[in-house]
């Protein structure tokens, strides 16, 4: 079940709880965001834990490379909490090779993006990550 705020236009926006420690990238896609998707931010995995509570997100964007906890223990955690499992995961990651690939592909998020990345490319993927959920 999607929770959406409703908009100014009275059309509901998905919640997207955005992780990212560098505040410019963070900031760049919650502005790009913000017409059609109710943002929120965390710095870190830590963060993130925390205010999933209250943000209640449909879908979380999360950087691989973050201090204190890493998107890759984040995403282990979520897929752990029977509650949050079923929340769609995007990462992204500027990150390459084998054995990033690996841990990539055991953490098994709902999509993988190279950094850089162009917003138009994560809101491809956030449509894509919301209609999956929709469906199920």
């Amino acid at each position: 079940m999607l929770l959406c705020a409703l908009g100014v236009e009275g059309r509901p926006r998905p919640r997207v709880l955005l992780v990212e420690d560098h505040v410019d990238t963070r900031l760049m896609y919650a502005e790009y965001l913000r017409p059609d998707y109710e943002t929120s931010e965390a710095g870190d995995g830590f963060a993130a834990l925390e205010s999933i509570q209250d943000v209640r997100p449909d879908v979380i964007v999360t950087d691989l490379a973050l201090p204190r906890m890493d998107g890759f223990e984040l995403i282990a955690r979520l897929r752990a909490d029977e509650r949050l499992r079923s929340i769609p995961v995007i990462a992204l990651s500027g990150y390459s090779g084998a054995e990033v690939a690996a841990r990539v592909k055991a953490a098994a998020p709902s999509a993988l993006i190279q950094k850089p990345c162009l917003p138009e490319t994560l809101v491809e993927e956030l449509r894509k990550a919301l209609a999956e959920r929709a469906s199920d």
